[in-house]
């Protein structure tokens, strides 16, 4: 795993109570190489699938098209906390025992669709050059301004009382860039009790989910990845290139082609070794980035 040619994606299957950057580490060590990276953090509390490319595959990372994301989470209904999640203090507590499954339900069949969502405070968000949950935890009031988001699909599951809370089991299909702990802050203020995000796993990244992850124990025992030409082609529309093509995009050349695709396209050789990427610009196809040479 030491050579450079040795690249591609691990699909972690992330455990709760660690950073993402935590995992990197991890990987930097059992991959044997300091060229890794992750694709879209996960909140120290949240489990499930993180993307983390290893040497070439690191340069893909930031073309690839992972817009939509699916979560499983439990919301927390009566408690609002500082975080919107349950690693935050808590703020106030109104007794979520007359809230109906009904409303519930109701509420969040609200959310679904193209919508405006004000992120959590406590999110990456830079505010004047600074990460908006450094300013939260230096005691400043930061007020994101909202953002389209787009939320596919959301299925309520179980809905569960205990006393004065309730908590809601839902599975969402989204955009990236949703912020599940803002729709647990949302239904809550919806429905007049508070609410936060209570647990959260990612079940899916773009074309990756979890039946292609691994836990971090199972890499130590064997450490698998996805081929950057697999995940190329998971994650683009392709086109084969002939043997002229191939010696003209080996050094990034514009070839006068039509891909077949606005792009960006995963271009590759006849032995299915994955080059680069390109784009159609009218006639002609450009490098967006080039992996060989």
């Amino acid at each position: 795993m030491t050579a450079d040619d040795a690249a591609g994606l691990v699909v972690v299957h992330k455990p709760g109570g660690i950073t993402s950057h935590d995992v990197v580490a991890r990987l930097r060590r059992l991959a044997d190489t300091r060229k890794v990276g992750h694709a879209g953090t996960l909140d120290p509390m949240a489990t499930g699938v993180l993307l983390i490319g290893v040497n070439r595959a690191t340069r893909l990372l930031g073309h690839l098209m992972l817009t939509r994301k699916g979560y499983d989470a439990t919301i927390r209904l009566g408690v609002n906390t500082t975080t919107d999640d349950a690693e935050g203090d808590i703020v106030s507590q109104i007794s979520a025992a007359g809230v109906s499954e009904e409303a519930i339900r109701a509420a969040l069949a609200l959310f679904v669709g193209d919508i405006e969502q004000v992120p959590s405070a406590v999110s990456a968000i830079k505010v004047n050059g600074q990460r908006a949950y450094d300013l939260v935890r230096a005691g400043e009031q930061v007020t994101l301004a909202a953002r389209p988001v787009t939320i596919h699909s959301l299925e309520v599951g179980s809905v569960r009382r205990d006393e004065q809370v309730v908590d809601v089991d839902i599975s969402v299909a989204c955009s990236s860039g949703t912020y599940i702990r803002a729709i647990a802050r949302d239904l809550g203020a919806t429905l007049g009790v508070g609410g936060h995000l209570a647990a959260l796993q990612r079940t899916s990244v773009g074309p990756f989910d979890l039946a292609d992850a691994s836990t971090l124990e199972q890499l130590a025992e064997k450490f698998e990845m996805v081929p950057i030409a697999e995940v190329a082609a998971r994650c683009f529309p392709s086109y084969t290139l002939d043997d002229e093509e191939t010696r003209a995009v080996s050094v990034g050349r514009k070839l006068e082609i039509d891909l077949g695709s606005v792009g960006p396209v995963a271009l590759f050789d006849q032995g299915g070794t994955f080059m680069a990427l390109y784009e159609q610009q009218g006639s002609v196809a450009s490098a967006v980035a080039v992996f060989v040479g």
